[in-house]
């Protein structure tokens, strides 16, 4: 049954799938807010989101704190809301749950996930920042003996590392990877991680774009190499994001857009309109995530748009001193007028009382 179940994930990842990365609803107190989480959660299984990620950067990491002790109670709780999801029939939904720390601690992170019945586990790397690349690969392959794995390039600015081409071909030939979160915001290392995967022979292998600053580009960017004598192409088909995370009902839309135009055929033309509307999102992103300051107001950024939107009761979160940069509410306030097209607020206030009460 097991197996069964790892193929249909598998099928489903290689789909494409709108994963959005989940916030941490909490109360003004600082403690969970069990039922806005729920509501949350509520909304991105009705807005047609493929599944969700819990225990994430925009789950906030403090939350494995002992202190805090969020971790587990959080993974359990989606997990119950994902199985009554799942239960009104239709694809299930893919859970993904952020694992992270030294061998140890992910190995644990990852057997807990198991045991809550989530799919795969997206593996951060930022703790290993002086490991070499043999120390990488040995512990990819320990937690990977537990769970199935999504890889992420997590760029250097948020706390990731720089990961050469040699690690991702190398990582790319582990049977129990199925796809990778490239998220380095630098199209040189977008590019290492599609050609190594490639050169590989990966084609089960899904990718998912977590680029925030060229999501749309990236889904509709047929990537070709030659490997063996031979052109190989291959697609983004996803995306694993924190964007996506607000305005999910419109993320879902443009995904299912730019599946249609890659299905037009490699060498269709990509209309311009959707070349504007890579500059909008990404527009847009760089306002909810504070560009500006470095992105010290990302978390707080999602959570002041959903907010606004009733599905949070504040922009808390876990370190008091983690909130709004300079100006970021005026930037959101502008890209909001500007690009009304890309928010879903009317479908969020035609479900929202019916989601918190549920």
């Amino acid at each position: 049954m097991a197996n069964l179940i790892e193929a249909r994930m598998g099928e489903l990842l290689r789909r494409g799938l709108a994963i959005p990365a989940c916030p941490l609803a909490l109360t003004a107190e600082r403690r969970l807010d069990e039922r806005r989480q729920r509501a949350l959660v509520r909304y991105y299984a009705e807005a047609g989101a493929g599944g969700l990620a819990v225990g994430v950067h925009t789950t906030q990491f403090a939350i494995r704190d002992p202190a805090i002790g969020l971790f587990e109670p959080l993974l359990r709780l989606v997990a119950e809301e994902l199985d009554r999801a799942d239960r009104r029939g239709g694809d299930p939904l893919v859970r993904i749950a952020g694992v992270c720390g030294r061998t140890g601690q992910a190995r644990g992170e990852a057997e807990l996930a198991h045991d809550c019945g989530y799919h795969a586990a997206l593996l951060s790397l930022a703790a290993l920042g002086d490991a070499s690349e043999e120390e990488l690969i040995a512990h990819v392959r320990t937690v990977a003996e537990v769970i199935p794995l999504v890889g992420f390039y997590l760029q250097p600015a948020v706390g990731g590392r720089v990961l050469p081409f040699s690690f991702w071909r190398r990582f790319a030939e582990i049977e129990n990877v199925v796809a990778i979160k490239i998220a380095p915001f630098n199209r040189y290392q977008t590019l290492d991680v599609v050609r190594a995967v490639v050169e590989a022979g990966r084609d089960d292998l899904a990718l998912y774009t977590g680029n925030d600053d060229n999501i749309v580009i990236d889904l509709l960017t047929p990537f070709r190499f030659e490997t063996n004598g031979k052109l190989k192409e291959r697609r983004i088909v996803g995306g694993l994001l924190g964007h996506w995370a607000v305005w999910t009902r419109r993320a879902v839309e443009l995904l299912d857009d730019c599946h249609r135009l890659s299905a037009s055929g490699a060498d269709a033309a990509v209309p311009a309109e959707m070349l504007r509307r890579n500059v909008e999102v990404t527009d847009a992103n760089a306002a909810v995530f504070d560009a500006a300051n470095g992105f010290a107001g990302c978390i707080a950024g999602i959570h002041e748009v959903l907010r606004r939107q009733g599905l949070l009761a504040g922009l808390w979160c876990l370190d008091p001193a983690e909130t709004l940069g300079p100006g970021q509410a005026h930037e959101i306030d502008r890209v909001c007028r500007a690009y009304p097209h890309l928010t879903d607020d009317a479908f969020v206030r035609e479900h929202l009382d019916r989601w918190l009460n549920g």
